[in-house]
Parts: C-alpha cells; sequence; structure tokens
C-alpha cells in the first residue's frame, strides 16, 4: 500500500557514529519504498550553515538523502531548533523540497499538519525568548556572515550552554503546551498533527471545539531509529534497528 514515512531528531553528527549506521540502514532499505520521507527538523546536531556543505560527513548524509530521491521518493525537509540555518543550497544538493513551519498537507485523504514542535513548548518561556531571536532574519543574516569557524564555535557554546539549563527545568515546561495545541489546531481546522522536538513519542488525542483530532509525537535517534508509517488506513510507529 502507498505509504509516507516521518522522521524527527536525529541528531546526526560525527561523534554519534551509531545513529549514523541506523540512518544509513533506513536510507538504503526502509526510506526508498516510501512515496515521500518528511523530515521534521534536527536531521542534524547543528548546522552553522550552507557553506558546511562539504564537510565530509555532511557529505554522507547528504549523500543518503539524494540517493533516497533518485529512487523515486519524495524528500522534504523541515528546520528545527538545531538545524534552522539549513538552505536552498542544502535541499538542492539533497534533491529535497524545504518545508514551513508549520506545513499542512493531504495525506491519503486525511488533513496532517506538521511541525516541528518546539513553537508548542509555550510553557518554556526563556526557549521561546532565544527561538524568536534566532528566527529574526536579521540576526541570522549577521550570524551567516561570521566566519564559518567562529559560527561552529558559538554554537557548541550554545548546546553546552543548553544542556546545562535542562538540568534546572522541570520536565512538564519542556514538553508541549496543551493549550497551545488545541489554539493550533483550532487554525488549521481540526487536522491530524505530527511532530518532533520533545523526544516523547507517543499518541495523543484531543478534543477541541468538539471535534477529535490526532496527535503523533515522533522519536529521538540514538541507537535505534523510529519512523511514522502512514497510508490510507492510519499510522504507526516503526522501529528502525541497526544493521
Amino acid at each position: 500500500m502507498p505509504h509516507s514515512l516521518f522522521i524527527s531528531d536525529l541528531h546526526l553528527g560525527a561523534d554519534q557514529p551509531q545513529s549514523m549506521a541506523v540512518f544509513r540502514r533506513f536510507a538504503s532499505g526502509i526510506a526508498p519504498q516510501a512515496e515521500a520521507l518528511y523530515i521534521l527538523g534536527d536531521l542534524f546536531e547543528y548546522w552553522a550553515g550552507d557553506d558546511d556543505l562539504h564537510d565530509p560527513f555532511h557529505q554522507q548524509v547528504i549523500a543518503a538523502l539524494r540517493g533516497i530521491a533518485e529512487r523515486g521518493t519524495k524528500v522534504f525537509l523541515m528546520h528545527g531548533n538545531r538545524d534552522l540555518l539549513m538552505g536552498q543550497a542544502l535541499a538542492q544538493a539533497c534533491h529535497a523540497t524545504l518545508l514551513g513551519d508549520p506545513a499542512l498537507i493531504d495525506l491519503y485523504g486525511t488533513p496532517t499538519l506538521l511541525s516541528h514542535g518546539d513553537t508548542l513548548c509555550t510553557s518554556d518561556t526563556e526557549y521561546q525568548r532565544y527561538r524568536a531571536q534566532v528566527h529574526d532574519a536579521d540576526f541570522q543574516r549577521q550570524f551567516l556572515a561570521r566566519p564559518l569557524a567562529e559560527r561552529k564555535a558559538y554554537i557548541e557554546q550554545l548546546r553546552a550552554h543548553s544542556k546545562a539549563e535542562k538540568q534546572h527545568k522541570a520536565s512538564a515546561i519542556m514538553d508541549v503546551n496543551i493549550d497551545a495545541v488545541a489554539a493550533l489546531l483550532r487554525e488549521y481546522r481540526y487536522p491530524r498533527l505530527i511532530h518532533g522536538h520533545t523526544h516523547r513519542p507517543n499518541r495523543h488525542e484531543h478534543i477541541v471545539d468538539g471535534h477529535r483530532c490526532e496527535r503523533w509525537v515522533l522519536a529521538d535517534w540514538h541507537r535505534e531509529g523510529s519512523a511514522l508509517h502512514c497510508d490510507a488506513n492510519g499510522c504507526r510507529s516503526l522501529d528502525i534497528l541497526p544493521e
């Protein structure tokens, strides 16, 4: 049966060989069987700009995605909080299409809204202030004008700071805000919602204005991977094991 696959939060990096091994297996054998592959953010641990395309590790990821596309699967990329600087040059190298966030699609007859998910974590006000800053067009233009090595060093500092801050935040603050979810579902006329970011894979049901809405949260990748398999009969999670 025709189907599409959804993944997010792979956090691929040269220092994570196990997750890359899982991704290679996924790219060579599983993804090409789908009509479409949607990557809903944080494909990379971080992305400092499209002038880093020729990094040897990045070339491995790009080649894998290009191979999926060349075998007939449509590939879609959405920005995450770690790789929000992905641009058209990367998309073209991967033979992929960049999506806005959120993106509403018709998924085998079911209106389905796609998002990375971080905009829904409105209880984390500190993160939302940071997000607004780094998504500002002037900020991004000035940041990308800096030397690549300087950008990478700055991002490494941000990663260390973020990791330390998470240890002091309540778990609930870093999850989605239910009111924010309801508002988004209402705005888009009560679709199915698929997102990542929170690393809390599950299926939820929301009753919004009398409408029953399904919400799927995608898993992050480590030693194993995970995808959401959707067809005309619905969605189910799919575990991806290393070779």
